[in-house]
C-alpha cells in the first residue's frame, strides 16, 4: 500500500516533531506524516536527557548551535505556555571549585554575553550558599535564563498540533529504503508499506548516519554512541538542590560534566557521565550490539579519540561502574553528599558525530541527500533549539 503526503518527517523525537510542526504552521491543511520505528515518540535522546532548557551559555558565537539555541529558547517558552507543557525558568549556577576553573568562568560569561544572554552574575562562595545552601564554590556564575521542561510532553504536543489537520503518526515503522524519482521521494518500511512525499526530512538521531548512507549521502562523520548514567537524589536528600548546579566544563569535550538537575516532577537527577557505548540503543552498562560495536570500532576516528583522551575516558568508566567514584565527582561541588543520598537512576545515549581525525563534531550538522534532508548531528542543546532547527531546515528547503 502506498500512502501519499506533502511532507514526511522520519523520526519521532523532538527535532522531527518540531520540524513537522513548523511545516504545518507554514502550510495549514498539508498532509503530514511522522514515521517512528519505536512504539512511542521520544523513546531515545528526547526522553532520556536531563530535561534542561539551555540558555546558550556554552556555544561558539555565530555557530548554528548558538543561533538556534537562543531563538529556539524563546520559541520553546512560548509553545509550552500556549499548550500547557510543564516547564519552569529556574536558573542555574556553574560552580568553579578552584582558581583555574574560576578563570574559565570568565570565558563562559563573555561567551554568554556575546550570545545575547542577560543577567549573568558572578557569585562568591557566600553568595553561592545563599542560592544553593549545600554547594561549596570558589566562585560561581549565576545563569538566570536556564530552565527545566517536560521534553516528552512537549514532543507529544508538537506531534498533536502538527498532525491535527490531515496528518498521521506511524509507530513501529522503520524505514529500510528511500528513493527519489522526479520530484517525489518514496520510503519503504520494514513491513513493506510505501510512503511518498515531495519533501522528506530525516531526524533519526542515533541512526542518522545510517539513514544518510541509505540516501547515498557520503558524509565523513560517523555516529559514535556515548552512554550517560544518572543517579537520583533520594526523597530525603532532594532538598539539597534547589534548581540546577553545573561544574565548569572541560573545554576539550562537548560534555558538560556530572551535574545536579531538579526535574519538573520534583525529583533531582545527578549526572550524566559519558562513556563509549557498545550499543547505540543499549541503556544498560553491559549492553552490546555486534553491528553497532563493529561500526564504531572499525572507524579510525574512534581509535584516534581513544588515544587522545584515554585518561579522561578511563575516569568516566570508573564512574560508570563505581558508585563511590561517581559520588566523588558530585562531592567536588557538594562535599556533604553521602552514599545514602544517591540511588541508581536511568541512562541515556548521546548520538555524537565523530570525524575520521577523532574530533567530536561540536556544531549541528544538516545536509541534503538525493531523497531527503538529513540532520546528521544534533546533540545538546538540540531539544531546546528544536523549533529553531525546524525553521532552519525549512529555510534551507526554500519553504
Amino acid at each position: 500500500m502506498t500512502q501519499r503526503f506533502d511532507f514526511i518527517a522520519v523520526g519521532g523525537g523532538i527535532v522531527g516533531a518540531a520540524t513537522a510542526y513548523q511545516y504545518a504552521q507554514r502550510h495549514p491543511g498539508a498532509r503530514i506524516a511522522i514515521l517512528e520505528k519505536e512504539k512511542r515518540p521520544a523513546a531515545h535522546q528526547t526522553g532520556r536527557n536531563s530535561g534542561v532548557i539551555h540558555s546558550g551559555l556554552y556555544y561558539a558565537p555565530g555557530s548554528l548551535k548558538a543561533q538556534t539555541c537562543l531563538k529556539g529558547y524563546a520559541q520553546l517558552l512560548d509553545f509550552c505556555e500556549a499548550h500547557q507543557v510543564r516547564y519552569e525558568v529556574c536558573g542555574k549556577i556553574v560552580v568553579a571549585t578552584n582558581e583555574e576553573e574560576s578563570n574559565r568562568l570568565e570565558i563562559l560569561q563573555e561567551r554568554g554575553r556575546k550570545n545575547g544572554l542577560a543577567g549573568l552574575e558572578f557569585l562568591d562562595s557566600k553568595q553561592t550558599l545563599e542560592v544553593e545552601p549545600h554547594i561549596q564554590a570558589f566562585r560561581a556564575l549565576w545563569v538566570p535564563q536556564t530552565g527545566i521542561v517536560d521534553y516528552p510532553g512537549m514532543t507529544e504536543a508538537l506531534i498533536q498540533r502538527a498532525l491535527a489537520s490531515k496528518g498521521s503518526l506511524h509507530l513501529e515503522t522503520q524505514v529500510i529504503s528511500m528513493e527519489r524519482k522526479g520530484d517525489i521521494t518514496t520510503l519503504k518500511s520494514h513491513q513493506g508499506d510505501l510512503f511518498e512525499a515531495p519533501l522528506v526530512v530525516v531526524c533519526a538521531g542515533l541512526q542518522s548516519d545510517r539513514m544518510a548512507q541509505m540516501d547515498g549521502l557520503k558524509s565523513a562523520v560517523r555516529i559514535v554512541p556515548f552512554r550517560g548514567d544518572y543517579y537520583d537524589l533520594t526523597p530525603a536528600a532532594a532538598h539539597k538542590v534547589r534548581n540546577l548546579v553545573y561544574p565548569v566544563a572541560d573545554p576539550n569535550f562537548p560534555f558538560l560534566g556530572v551535574h545536579f538537575t531538579r526535574m519538573v516532577d520534583g525529583g533531582v537527577e545527578c549526572g550524566p557521565n559519558a562513556v563509549f557505548s557498545f550499543a547505540r540503543e543499549g541503556y544498560h552498562k553491559t549492553a552490546f550490539d555486534l553491528r553497532d560495536s563493529a561500526s564504531a570500532l572499525s572507524f579510525g576516528g574512534t581509535w584516534r579519540l581513544f588515544s587522545q583522551h584515554w585518561r579522561y575516558g578511563l575516569g568516566e568508566y570508573e564512574r560508570a561502574f563505581s558508585k563511590a567514584k561517581f559520588l566523588q565527582a558530585l562531592q567536588k561541588m557538594m562535599p556533604g553528599l553521602t552514599m545514602e543520598d544517591i540511588v541508581p537512576g536511568r541512562a541515556g545515549i548521546r548520538a555524537q558525530a565523530l570525524t575520521p581525525r577523532g574530533k567530536l563534531v561540536d556544531d549541528f550538522v544538516i545536509e541534503k541527500g538525493a531523497a531527503a534532508v538529513h540532520v546528521l548531528n544534533a546533540p545538546s542543546p538540540a531539544a531546546t533549539a528544536s523549533l529553531a532547527i525546524g525553521e532552519e531546515i525549512l529555510t534551507r528547503l526554500g519553504l
